[in-house]
């Protein structure tokens, strides 16, 4: 192929004269405003009409096909995409925004939190730093977190996607300030001393925890899961032990990680005297606080996570009991410059300048790993302002009721069996008639979970403690009401029933779906 220089006398060819300005922006604002507009009325209208629909259903072959389909090369336009919205995607949710959603530990969302991700869609700024108002929000409401949860005006913190991050965020911290006390640098040569630096927890920890210290290089065998008691809450005598055998070993303890409120049954561990051992042992002191943390904020259960105040670094949610839309977590570390310190990369293209655009002193890049980051401290900084703390200490308060009041019928009902301590608002159970084996009463209670969750009624998980498969009730949802705690026992009592029948029918069995308890 032959190139031919341009000359004075032949000028390169005006190539954007000849071709279609490409643009983003609609070519009818109008049309554009009376979707948007009927898009906003259909999904307040989903919302307000939640509790008229099964909580969930099966997504029918037909639809999941259709997500099979080939790359778009030619836009077919909003309109059919939003068509294919209604069609494929809003009928087939998880139905955690449903009052009866009690599997996991998710929240269940708000109006109002929903429009703040509009304006901060709309607003589309990138966080990582910069001059601009969406980085004063953050910091604010980084510090109205600090002062619902006891901690300091100045203490470090970040927004990040969940507690999953903010843990691993926190152990970093912890892992760079443990070194710089040894003389080292693991920012610059890694961890390479030899010896072992184990992190402590109870065997009752999320499993988040374990991919942290996977992650930071430690590896899970220097994840010390320590045991717990009968209320499934760390063993401080065990802990102690642990730690006097490693450090007669050589070890060199990094930090100690308590939780306030456990995934599988709530349990709150004695964070007092976890505080006490890591200042004792010279450990940096974190709290898995993902949901229970949050229980801070009710005058009348803030006792049950006191501690929580003394630790060096706290990670929670606040799309879990706070019920903002996903996602949205936070970490919060007492000393701002050891959090700075772990992260803080600053080349010469994000040089901090005196004046314009580059002036903020405070740049959220500089405390976690990403330079990109979303406006995630909008619904935070908005919903604190339109409900206040008090009221959502009051749907707190209320979850943790209605986890007593199923206690409760569930101790009254003669064919179910509590199966752990309620501290906080998991309720552990299972139905148990009697008369039937350990294998079968699994088996029964597994089938049970399936029919329940397909029945559209209602949705629970399953866990398993002391070697028994349980049906987990996990309650952070401020649309749920005293009613449906009463349907969900008559519901379980109805489909058991169901079952045990069917174990009586001739040549008839519940379904093997629990093979392997490992999987659970």
């Amino acid at each position: 192929m032959t190139v031919h220089a341009s000359t004075p006398d032949s000028p390169s060819p005006d190539l954007s004269a000849t071709l279609p300005e490409p643009s983003l922006d609609p070519a009818d604002w109008d049309a554009l405003r009376s979707l948007g507009h009927r898009m906003l009325d259909d999904t307040l209208d989903h919302l307000q009409s939640v509790r008229e629909r099964p909580v969930w259903q099966a997504i029918p072959a037909e639809v999941a096909g259709r997500f099979g389909e080939p790359l778009p090369h030619t836009g077919a336009g909003l309109a059919a995409a939003y068509a294919a919205f209604e069609r494929d995607v809003r009928p087939y949710p998880s139905g955690n925004i449903h009052p009866r959603f009690w599997g996991w530990v998710i929240g269940g969302g708000t109006p109002s939190g929903m429009l703040a991700e509009l304006l901060a869609a709309g607003l589309n700024p990138n966080t990582g730093g910069f001059r601009q108002s969406p980085v004063l929000v953050e910091r604010q409401a980084i510090a109205w977190c600090a002062e619902m949860l006891g901690f300091a005006p100045d203490t470090g913190g970040l927004f990040v996607s969940g507690a999953s991050m903010a843990n691993l965020l926190a152990l970093t911290v912890a892992r760079d300030a443990h070194f710089r006390q040894l003389g080292g640098n693991v920012r610059e040569d890694g961890v390479m001393d030899g010896a072992l630096h184990p992190v402590y927890t109870s065997t009752e920890t999320h499993s988040c925890n374990q991919r942290a210290v996977e992650l930071l290089g430690l590896g899970n065998r220097q994840l010390r899961r320590v045991p717990v008691d009968s209320e499934y809450r760390l063993d401080v005598a065990a802990l102690r032990l642990t730690l006097k055998n490693d450090i007669a070993r050589g070890e060199r303890p990094l930090a100690l990680i308590g939780t306030a409120g456990t995934v599988n049954t709530g349990a709150i561990d004695p964070l007092e005297a976890l505080a006490d051992v890591s200042e004792e042992f010279g450990l940096w002191f974190h709290v898995d606080g993902a949901f229970g943390a949050l229980a801070a904020l009710s005058p009348s259960l803030r006792e049950r996570v006191a501690g929580l105040q003394r630790a060096d670094s706290l990670a929670f949610d606040l799309h879990k009991w706070m019920s903002l839309p996903y996602g949205v977590g936070c970490v919060l570390v007492r000393d701002a410059g050891a959090h700075r310190r772990a992260f803080a990369l600053t080349p010469e293209y994000l040089r901090h300048a005196e004046r314009g655009i580059a002036a903020e002193a405070w740049w959220p890049s500089e405390y976690g790993p990403e330079l990109s980051r979303g406006f995630s401290a909008l619904k935070v900084w908005m919903e604190l302002m339109t409900h206040g703390v008090q009221t959502y200490a009051a749907v707190i308060e209320r979850n943790v009721a209605q986890a007593q009041l199923l206690a409760r019928l569930i101790r009254q009902h003669p064919n179910l069996e509590l199966c752990a301590p309620v501290p906080l608002n998991i309720v552990c159970f299972r139905f148990a008639p009697g008369g039937l084996s350990a294998e079968q009463t699994d088996q029964l209670n597994a089938e049970l979970l399936m029919r329940l969750q397909e029945s559209g009624q209602a949705v629970l998980s399953s866990t398993q403690l002391g070697g028994k498969y349980v049906l987990r009730c996990a309650i952070v949802n401020h649309r749920s009401r005293e009613a449906d705690f009463e349907l969900l026992v008559k519901e379980v009592s109805l489909i058991g029933n169901a079952l045990l029948a069917e174990l009586d029918a001739p040549h008839s069995a519940i379904p093997t779906i629990y093979p392997n308890k490992e999987n659970v």
